[in-house]
């Protein structure tokens, strides 16, 4: 399938990346224009993405979560209702429709208010799959790299001059955030497995990009995950396109008799219908030939360090492709692209020390973050802060998560980052479990109960030439905030004194 967007007879010029910064915030007028709607857990990834894109198509957006946060800010700031804390009392009056995301549960005294007033309740994933289904949906599901991927098919069909709708669970500072309401046909969306959320989604272009072990909550094995990716790979009609990774093997039973036409990408399998051959990589940032169907398509360059980037470059430039952006603006947008805020993102440099943040909270994640950032920067030790992300997780990849962290010098461990899970989950294993785990697998782990006790231990012992990365899908990313900061006042305080 290719598109070719028009708005009045005229075809939609190639957009700059500084035109891009200058797209203004407007309702755009759509099916939920008018509408009220209340968002529960507003600030998480995918939720606070699909409130800001119902604001621009002019919906009346309030909301609530836990704790205030710059994205709870942003929201504030684009025109939503805030309110922190969850109580029955923030449900405004007049309200259409309110929405959950996955981890808000059936005790939650919000949701309890609102069906007690009988309101129509969503889960995010419905509501986001009514936003596609009036478009042309291009959903990226698996395990890793869903965010990355997202956000550069967003910004491939964006320079391509078709101003697509899209919602990615990350900010992208090129797009001006991490969601918007396009002119265009295409609505681009990461699509989560967690609680089957992918299914309520309507794709016609998809992307599988791995599939492995996790949300092991509510999947009882493996084959439960691969039977959900194969419910979710069955969505895509016969007209449309699945885009998967030809060298995972836990991909191929998902695919079976699907009527969808399907191309696979690839590095080392020599039969991927999109293939990177002659990778090179200076500094970790890789550049390489693109070869669809056995031809020539363009040069790939990645600002982004590591294999797996490129991998998702691949997935990318097959998925914008067949929606219909011309092979330059492919190029260009995979050559441009500075990737999505968390997914080793480097917060800064100072007094010698190069300080990382990234999402990781899966093992092959750490494992490929870890490489990729060792490659890039180099250090002369590599520290990890490492907050775990649920005890569920943590319990049933335990053996795997020790395993993952050989590529650093020092892993510095706190609580585990507490969401979703029972209390007695919480109590069957610990941070201290992990860290007796990364030891004995020959690691050099320290358990630290609180961010105060990891701050003094870096203040106290990293030194130039080092490079902290804090990693995990929680709060973690605070610690690079203030490591920054507190360098930042020693550069300020050495300076005055030099005066």
């Amino acid at each position: 399938m290719r598109l070719t967007l028009k708005r009045k007879g005229l075809k939609v010029g190639v957009m700059t990346e500084e035109m891009i910064e200058r797209i203004p915030f407007h309702a755009t007028g759509t099916a939920f224009a008018g509408q009220r709607v209340h968002f529960i857990g507003i600030g998480g990834c995918g939720m606070r993405g699909l409130a800001a894109l119902l604001m621009r198509e002019g919906a009346v957006v309030s909301g609530s979560d836990r704790q205030s946060s710059p994205q709870t800010d942003w929201l504030a700031s684009l025109g939503a209702q805030m309110a922190i804390g969850q109580r029955a009392e923030n449900l405004p009056e007049n309200i259409d429709r309110v929405v959950i995301s996955a981890a808000i549960k059936d005790e939650n005294p919000e949701l309890m208010a609102a069906r007690e007033r009988g309101l129509s309740v969503v889960k995010y994933a419905g509501l986001l799959g009514e936003a596609m289904r009036c478009r042309v949906g291009v959903a990226i599901s698996g395990t890793h790299g869903k965010s990355t991927t997202s956000a550069l098919v967003a910004y491939m069909l964006t320079l391509a001059g078709l101003d697509p709708s899209y919602v990615v669970g990350g900010d992208v500072p090129q797009l001006g955030g991490g969601s918007r309401a396009g002119g265009g046909p295409h609505f681009v969306a990461e699509s989560c497995e967690f609680d089957r959320s992918f299914l309520s989604l309507f794709p016609r272009i998809a992307a599988i990009l791995n599939v492995e072990m996790d949300h092991l909550d509510c999947y009882d094995d493996l084959a439960a995950i691969q039977a959900s990716f194969a419910a979710f790979a069955a969505l895509v009609p016969a007209d449309g396109r699945l885009i998967v990774n030809a060298e995972d093997r836990n991909i191929r039973p998902v695919i079976e008799g699907l009527s969808a036409p399907i191309e696979t990408f690839g590095i080392d399998d020599e039969k991927a219908d999109w293939r990177a051959v002659n990778v090179t990589a200076v500094r970790g940032r890789g550049r390489f030939e693109i070869m669809y169907h056995g031809q020539r398509f363009g040069v790939g360059q990645m600002r982004l360090p590591g294999r797996h980037n490129v991998m998702n470059a691949l997935a990318a430039a097959a998925l914008a492709h067949h929606a219909g952006a011309d092979r330059d603006a492919i190029l260009r947008a995979m050559a441009t692209f500075s990737g999505v805020g968390r997914r080793m993102e480097l917060k800064g440099i100072s007094h010698g020390i190069t300080v990382v943040d990234d999402y990781a909270h899966h093992p092959t994640e750490i494992r490929a973050s870890l490489r990729a950032i060792r490659d890039a920067y180099e250090p002369d030790r590599l520290w990890v802060v490492f907050q775990p992300h649920q005890h569920s997780r943590t319990r049933f990849l335990l053996a795997d998560f020790a395993q993952s962290f050989g590529a650093a010098d020092t892993v510095l461990v706190p609580d585990i980052y507490f969401v979703r899970d029972s209390e007695s989950e919480k109590q069957a294993v610990s941070s201290g479990d992990l860290v007796s785990e990364i030891r004995r697998a020959g690691g050099n782990a320290q358990y630290l109960e609180s961010f105060d006790e990891i701050m003094d231990r870096l203040s106290a012992d990293l030194r130039p030439g080092d490079c902290l990365v804090t990693m995990g899908a929680g709060s973690v990313y605070e610690i690079a905030d203030r490591l920054l900061m507190r360098l930042g006042q020693l550069a300020s305080a050495a300076g005055a004194a030099g005066k």
